[in-house]
């Protein structure tokens, strides 16, 4: 429910709070006092469009905040869930409107696009006004307010699973099937295309490691001179080695008359012959690894040419060779085998398609019953309303070719708002205060099958009054045992009815020539007196008053 309506500088209004109850609420006031305001205020916050209009002459800008009290479970959070804001406690929106048009919103303080917002805010408030019908005016909320009302979730739910198995085994089929025309168009050059990179046999990386091993090739004969030479010298007949050895044959002989001079000596000689010994057999490894066979140079490069040349052709890098080699082997299979999968992909969907039809006959049947049932329940609220010879129709089109997740059906509501006059949509047939008291009729109707937990009624008891009036605050009494309800009025029957009663007038600003809109909450003595106003005018007579009492007393006020 709305827990409390907090406005800051929009247009008439400097500073507003508004704290609000279960039940039924009523605004009342005289004609200018501010209440579109208000409501114009409390729609910016659920996400309605901004105006810099509305900010307060002299102001940079204005804010509205709105604070929910809601069940853990609500759709709302779930919708604040998904946009990664912290739901925990009540759920705040809050809506700054900047003089020049900008706007900023926020839902428990955490920056938010405008389409969250709104988003969350159509979960948590539903306005019904003469101007504001928006649930009557979109056929696809009528669809789902005749699934509410029908307790169509399970069925609606099989549809939506069955059409999204027939958008896959669609899709699967739709893929093969331009896979393998694509195929067939150049199964002629795919074939070839086979053969040959069969018999080049291309491997990721034989080009990089063909070229490496040429370089070798041709740089050996320079490089195998050098190292021929650092051989000799390690290891050849000129090398120090044998005059090293001899050395230490004879130091060894001497090692015995003066060992702490001769035998660091000795160990020094050692070390340089097993380091020669080292550098001996690396050269001699390098040695070997620059003779090569001139007739292998050739296979290389002729190797690394084919490999190019089919890069070339096909239009890949060398490494993707047998990964195309692997696609178009794919491809010929996929055109040799295509019908049998073609088939069976066809089969598949033929399949899905029938469940879906099964699935939404089934929701077809259902909505149709429960059309029959909603049109006779509003029919019964009709008549109090000053609709009686009304008539609200459930206009119910199908499609059989749709594959909708929502089923093949169109729901409108339509009206035939006296006989013999053509039926036709609600919202175009309907004038706004027939529209509003067919809404309401509906609201009563609907009040258990999952309403928003905040209904706003605008104004809808315009243009009637006595025993309409009375039957319009009746209705409104028993929807708001359901759900909590807000209700501008300026029928004193409604305002009888309510449990909380808020006084809209304009009040001077101290100290300025100015007037600002101001909301009293008026106990007992000050309703009565406010509705004894709405009977008489603008003199309030004793009979006034004493119609008041009379009227709070019927209402149980």
């Amino acid at each position: 429910m709305l827990a409390q309506l907090a406005i800051r500088d929009i247009v008439l209004i400097d500073k507003l709070e508004l704290n609000f109850r279960d039940g039924l609420s009523v605004l009342t006031g005289e004609t200018g006092a501010g209440k579109s305001i208000l409501l114009d205020a409390f729609a910016l916050a659920l996400g309605g469009r901004g105006d810099g209009r509305l900010v307060r002459h002299g102001e940079s800008q204005g804010a509205v905040t709105a604070v929910f009290d809601i069940g853990l479970d609500h759709p709302a959070r779930r919708v604040a869930a998904e946009a990664e804001i912290d739901t925990e406690g009540d759920l705040i929106l809050r809506r700054t409107q900047m003089a020049d048009g900008r706007t900023r919103a926020f839902v428990n303080d955490q920056p938010v696009g405008v389409q969250v917002l709104r988003a969350i805010g159509a979960a948590l408030v539903e306005i019904h006004g003469q101007h504001d019908d928006r649930a009557l005016s979109d056929a696809a909320t009528h669809r789902a307010i005749l699934d509410a009302f029908g307790g169509l979730q399970g069925p609606l739910a099989a549809v939506a699973e069955a059409a999204r198995r027939v958008r896959g085994a669609r899709s699967a089929l739709e893929s093969h099937r331009a896979r393998v025309e694509a195929a067939r168009k150049e199964v002629d050059f795919l074939r070839h295309a086979v053969e040959e990179l069969a018999e080049l046999d291309p491997k990721p990386g034989e080009e990089a490691h063909l070229a490496e091993r040429r370089t070798v090739m041709q740089q050996s004969e320079k490089v195998a001179r050098d190292l021929n030479e650092a051989l000799e010298a390690v290891g050849g007949s000129h090398s120090g080695v044998p005059h090293l050895s001899a050395a230490i044959r004879k130091l060894e002989r001497r090692a015995a008359q003066l060992p702490a001079l001769v035998d660091p000596c000795i160990a020094a000689i050692d070390a340089a012959l097993t380091a020669l010994d080292e550098a001996r057999a690396v050269l001699d490894a390098a040695v070997s690894e620059t003779e090569f066979d001139p007739r292998e140079l050739e296979r290389v490069e002729e190797r690394l040419f084919a490999l190019r040349a089919a890069s070339r052709k096909y239009n890949v890098p060398a490494d993707d060779l047998a990964a195309l080699r692997e696609r178009h082997v794919a491809d010929v299979a996929a055109i040799d085998a295509g019908e049998e999968a073609l088939s069976g992909l066809e089969q598949a969907l033929a399949e899905a398609d029938a469940l879906y039809v099964k699935a939404a006959e089934k929701l077809s049947a259902g909505r149709r019953r429960a059309a029959k049932q909603l049109d006779a329940a509003v029919k019964a609220e009709l008549p109090p309303l000053k609709l009686e010879r009304a008539r609200f129709i459930t206009e119910i089109t199908s499609d059989p070719e749709a594959r909708d997740p929502a089923g093949s059906e169109r729901v409108e509501f339509w009206a035939q708002t006296n006989p013999g006059t053509r039926p036709g949509p609600m919202m175009k047939v309907a004038s706004g205060g027939e529209l509003s008291r067919f809404m309401l009729a509906l609201k009563v109707v609907l009040a258990d099958k999952g309403s928003a937990p905040t209904l706003i009624f605008d104004e809808i008891d315009t243009g009637v009054g006595g025993a309409v009036a009375d039957a319009i605050g009746a209705r409104l009494a028993r929807l708001s045992a359901t759900v909590q309800v807000v209700c501008v009025t300026h029928a004193p029957q409604v305002a009888a009815r309510a449990q909380t009663h808020f006084l809209i007038a304009k009040a001077p600003v101290k100290g300025s020539d100015r007037v600002a809109t101001r909301v009293t909450t008026l106990p007992a003595e000050a309703r009565r007196e406010e509705i004894a106003r709405m009977l008489a005018g603008a003199s309030v007579t004793d009979e006034a008053r004493a119609a008041a009492v009379s009227l709070l007393q019927a209402a149980g006020g």
